[in-house]
């Protein structure tokens, strides 16, 4: 597994690169600020990041966010802030382990693991609304489509969804695309 160490503190950070290379991981530092972490995350692709700081600041926790939209990796913080407000921006901001001054090297594994467990479930329920979403509208556009239907042919419920089914059949298309070609339609039309 291939670690982006994004490094602001060099004495911890010589420790933290120890530990991470004698868990095994493969260690790719980037030292100075971590504003630069999409560019780093581009070009090195790594399959977690791990940053130690004195504290995030806003623009890191941006770059966080922007980055975890773009290019999401689970996200290790190694901190010495201790405060809860900076502790909740950096968790909203994608970080799935937050460690403040806990930087024991025989811990550093379990840490990275878990921060992995967490981003995986995260990631799968992240996915599972944007399903859920996705089916929902499609739902709305059936719906909408079917109440067209019922209004200008005079069909009822059961009839104007048939229809649209069997539209969508003949022409080999998707049930919510016929529902849109009907919305789209009756708006035209007017």
């Amino acid at each position: 597994m291939r670690v982006l160490v994004v490094d602001e503190s060099r004495g911890r950070g010589r420790v933290l690169r120890a530990a991470l290379e004698e868990a095994g991981y493969e260690v790719v530092v980037s030292r100075g600020a971590p504003l630069a972490l999409l560019e780093h995350v581009a070009r090195v692709q790594p399959d977690v990041i791990v940053i130690d700081t004195e504290s995030p600041t806003r623009d890191v926790l941006e770059h966080l966010v922007v980055m975890g939209r773009e290019q999401p990796r689970p996200i290790v913080m190694f901190s010495a802030d201790a405060a809860q407000d900076t502790i909740r921006e950096a968790v909203r901001a994608g970080v799935a382990a937050y460690v403040v001054d806990g930087l024991d090297p025989g811990r550093v594994k379990s840490i990275v693991e878990v921060a992995c467990a967490r981003f995986e479930a995260y990631q799968r329920l992240r996915d599972e609304l944007a399903e859920t979403q996705h089916k929902l509208s499609e739902r709305k556009l059936v719906e909408r489509a079917k109440g067209i239907l019922m209004k200008t042919r005079g069909l009822d419920e059961e009839a104007s969804y048939a229809a649209l089914r069997k539209l969508a059949m003949d022409r080999g298309k998707r049930l919510a695309e016929v529902a849109q070609q009907v919305i789209d339609a009756a708006a035209l039309l007017g």
